[in-house]
C-alpha cells in the first residue's frame, strides 16, 4: 500500500481556537475512534484490499486511512486542518526512510509512503493510476453549511478516479436513533443565545433524512446503495467526553457566542443522563453511509 497525505490550502480562519493543537489531539486520541465501526463496515462493503486506490476527503488525523492501509490499500488523504494532518503524518509517515522499509518491517502498512503538499488531490500513485474509491468519513448533515465545500471537492476529485468509481458519503443517522443528538442541541441553543443570534456556518442542526442524497445529487453522483452502522460513543469519564465532543468542531459557534467554559459546563450537564455507575459515559448512535458511483 502507499499512504499519501495532501494538504489543502484554505483561507485563514480568524475564529479558529487558540488551542488548535490540543483540540486536534483530543480528536485523534478520544473522538476519532468512535467512528471505527463505520470505517470497518464501509471497507467490508467495498471489499477494500490490495487492489484499492482510495482517496479520503477530510481524512482528519488518519485513522480511517490507517485501517484501509492495514488491509493493503493504497491511500491518499486530503484535509484542510493542518493540526490533524500533522497527526496523520505521524501515524502514516513517521520516518523519512519508510520507502526503504524491508519486507519484514513491523509496520508493512507504512512502506513506500509518499507525502504531497501541493494543495490539491493528486493521482493515486507515482504512475498516475486513478482512484477506484473515494471516501468522506467526516459526517455530513450535522452542521449548517457542512457540505458547501464538499460538493466542489467531490467534483474536483471525480476526474482523478476511474469511470464508475465508488464514492462513499457518511453522516449521522436519525436524531431519534442518536443519543448524542440531545447533547449536540446544547451547541445550537448556546449559539442562538447570542444577541444578535449567531448564524455563522458550522453551528449544529438536526440531521435531515436526505442529507447524503442531496450532496450526491449536487456533486453529480449516482446513489448505488446505503447502510446503517451502530457507532456508540463511549468515554472513560465526563471530562473525556466533553473534550472529545468539543474536538468535533460542532460546538465552535457556541463557543464564539458565549465562551468555552460555559459550553464545557453545559455539555457536562447534558451528559449526566448518559453517565453510568462506574463514571463512564455511553451514548448509542447510528450513522449512515451512501454508496455512489461517479
Amino acid at each position: 500500500m502507499t499512504p499519501t497525505l495532501v494538504r489543502n490550502q484554505p483561507a485563514a480562519d480568524v475564529s479558529a481556537p487558540a488551542d488548535a493543537g490540543t483540540r486536534a489531539r483530543d480528536w485523534a486520541e478520544i473522538q476519532e475512534r468512535m467512528l471505527a465501526p463505520l470505517y470497518e463496515a464501509v471497507y467490508d462493503r467495498m471489499e477494500v484490499g490490495a487492489a484499492t486506490r482510495m482517496l479520503s476527503l477530510g481524512c482528519g488525523s488518519g485513522l480511517a486511512m490507517l485501517v484501509a492501509a492495514a488491509r493493503g490499500a493504497h491511500v491518499t488523504g486530503v484535509d484542510s486542518d493542518r493540526e490533524r494532518l500533522a497527526l496523520a503524518r505521524a501515524r502514516l509517515l513517521p520516518d523519512a526512510d519508510w520507502d526503504d522499509a524491508p519486507a519484514h518491517s513491523p509496520h508493512p502498512a507504512r512502506r513506500r509512503a509518499r507525502l504531497l503538499e501541493d494543495g490539491r488531490p493528486a493521482p493515486a500513485g507515482a504512475d498516475g493510476a486513478p482512484y477506484n474509491l473515494i471516501t468522506v468519513f467526516e459526517p455530513i448533515g450535522c452542521a449548517a453549511g457542512d457540505s458547501e465545500g464538499l460538493v466542489p471537492a467531490l467534483r474536483s476529485a471525480a476526474p482523478l478516479a476511474v469511470r464508475g468509481a465508488s464514492v462513499v458519503l457518511t453522516g449521522w443517522g436519525p436524531p431519534e436513533r442518536c443519543a448524542t443528538a440531545a447533547v449536540l442541541r446544547v451547541a445550537a441553543r448556546l449559539a442562538e443565545s447570542a444577541r444578535p443570534p449567531r448564524t455563522d456556518p458550522g453551528r449544529w442542526r438536526p440531521t435531515l433524512r436526505d442529507d447524503l442524497e442531496d450532496v450526491a445529487a449536487r456533486a453529480g453522483l449516482k446513489p448505488d446503495g446505503s447502510g446503517r452502522v451502530s457507532c456508540p460513543f463511549g468515554y472513560a469519564d465526563v471530562n473525556s467526553a466533553v473534550r472529545g465532543l468539543l474536538s468535533t468542531g460542532l460546538f465552535d459557534a457556541a463557543v464564539r457566542a458565549t465562551d468555552r467554559s460555559q459550553v464545557e459546563k453545559e455539555v457536562a450537564e447534558a451528559l449526566h443522563p448518559h453517565r453510568r455507575q462506574d463514571g463512564t459515559v455511553w451514548m448509542p448512535n447510528v450513522f449512515r453511509y451512501l454508496v455512489c458511483v461517479t
